[in-house]
């Protein structure tokens, strides 16, 4: 069965109707695709700076605190030990990339779930375009409530306005990129996800690619 989505004007009212392909669904699989996808997503993200200095690279003397035998204490050979308050650390962390490796064909998998469960909810809306008049934030907010989406919005379009980027940026739940550069931690971020229909397009070409095995 064909699964249409209604594609909205400017005022929100329905201009028309789009198919989407079945290429570019998966309900079968990829449940797994997807959570490798947002692990490795949020992977990347993590800076990776945490460091401590081990015995080696704290400052002080390596000269031996005191004799060998006779002080009563246990033998102790540099201040810099990890048994001494000030001393180095053991097997603490270092500079690290924390970063995972996730298939080209997994990702794209992952990808094609996302959207299929974000359609199946009723979370995906698409517009004739998404176009905006002035740069003005309050333009952006009366757009995304004409057409449903809320302040809870991914907008997807083919190709990046800077006026609606403008009047997107100071709502921090609303993010606007270009169809071909979304991940499927983006897809299931935000409560509602807009697509332009030539943005649909554009992703739509990344599914049949994937679909395909390319």
């Amino acid at each position: 069965m064909a699964t249409t989505l209604p594609v909205l004007d400017i005022q929100g009212g329905a201009a028309a109707a789009v198919d989407v392909n079945d290429a570019w669904l998966e309900r079968e699989k990829g449940a797994q695709a997807v959570k490798d996808s947002v692990v490795a997503h949020l992977a990347q993200r993590r800076s990776g700076t945490a460091s401590t200095k081990n015995r080696a690279a704290v400052a002080g003397s390596s000269a031996k605190p005191y004799r060998q035998k006779g002080t009563g204490r246990a033998r102790a050979g540099s201040r810099k030990s990890p048994v001494w308050r000030g001393g180095g650390v053991v097997f603490g962390p270092l500079p690290r990339s924390y970063s995972k490796h996730v298939n080209r064909k997994v990702q794209r998998l992952a990808l094609r779930r996302a959207f299929t469960e974000r359609v199946d909810a009723g979370d995906v809306i698409v517009v004739n375009e998404v176009a905006i008049d002035d740069a003005k934030t309050r333009r952006m907010v009366e757009f995304l409530e004409r057409i449903g989406a809320g302040q809870d919005a991914l907008v997807l379009v083919d190709e990046l306005s800077p006026s609606v980027a403008t009047a997107a940026r100071n709502l921090p739940c609303v993010h606007v990129m270009k169809a071909a550069s979304v991940n499927a931690y983006l897809l299931l971020q935000f409560r509602k996800i807009v697509f332009s229909r030539a943005g649909l397009e554009a992703f739509g070409k990344r599914l049949v690619t994937v679909k395909e095995g390319k």
